[in-house]
């Protein structure tokens, strides 16, 4: 598998180590940032994988990736997003909440229809998305995410707990870019935006997230601790091993082989 990645900050820099231990097996062929110098620094660090650093998104897409992570943010998805899909690469978002924008969404969905490629969504830092997705059968009535992390992992500073906001998924995207994507992955599972609490909480030093379903079907309390990313305490580690794991399975599928 051809893979190439665009943002090499804490997640696309896990992933590109993953693919240099052979965890991920690809061939990393491409990085790409805003900031140039991170992806150098980044394709240095690495030892059996040399990916062309390049400078724009024309350049990424001369190095042929058949599939291409977007590990940078949301605009990054709306904007390259559909370019990517058109010109033949599967796509892989970890910026989810670009996905609760309706007309991003649409653009992503009609430009994969051209390209004849897939947008995949990995699971990211949560847990119990196959169950949402089996309730929508026969409905969801009430959905609650509540989230909890350390302050700093908030950019904040408080010494008590501290509700920073509850209202939509929707709205919590656009507060939290970097914080909350497990809601936008909760709402295209279950097809509902959950109701969306974030507290920054001196007491607690893991990420957590409460998740709680009512419907006809089962009541549902997940609960997941996460160690933060070590690289960025903003970023859950599960998120990372999350991409490594649906990346692993997209590159034993068929038609995505290594070396092809």
């Amino acid at each position: 598998m051809r893979l190439a990645i665009i943002g090499c900050g804490a997640i696309g820099s896990t992933i590109a180590r993953a693919v240099d231990r052979g965890t991920i097996p690809a061939r990393l062929v491409a990085l790409h940032d805003i900031v140039e110098e991170k992806c150098r620094e980044l394709a240095e660090s690495l030892g059996a994988q040399k990916p062309l650093v390049a400078r724009s998104l024309e350049e990424l897409l001369e190095a042929r990736p058949q599939v291409v992570v977007e590990a940078a943010s949301q605009e990054a998805v709306k904007t390259l997003g559909p370019r990517i899909l058109e010109a033949g690469a599967h796509l892989v978002v970890l910026s989810v909440g670009a996905l609760l924008d309706p007309e991003a969404r649409d653009r992503l969905l009609e430009a994969a229809q051209r390209g004849s490629t897939e947008i995949h969504v990995p699971s990211g830092a949560i847990a119990g998305l196959d169950a949402l997705k089996a309730l929508r059968l026969v409905g969801i009535e009430r959905l609650t995410l509540r989230t909890r992390k350390p302050p700093r992992a908030l950019g904040v500073e408080t010494e008590e707990p501290k509700l920073l906001f509850k209202g939509p998924a929707s709205e919590a995207v656009k507060r939290f870019p970097a914080n909350i994507n497990v809601a936008a992955a909760l709402t295209l599972a279950a097809g509902v935006e959950p109701v969306v609490e974030i507290v920054a909480d001196p007491a607690v030093e893991r990420n957590t997230h409460e998740i709680l379903v009512e419907s006809p079907a089962s009541g549902l309390r997940i609960v997941v601790e996460n160690t933060p990313s070590p690289d960025n305490p903003k970023t859950s580690y599960l998120a990372s091993l999350s991409t490594i794991s649906l990346l692993r399975s997209l590159a034993t599928s068929s038609g995505l082989r290594v070396g092809s």
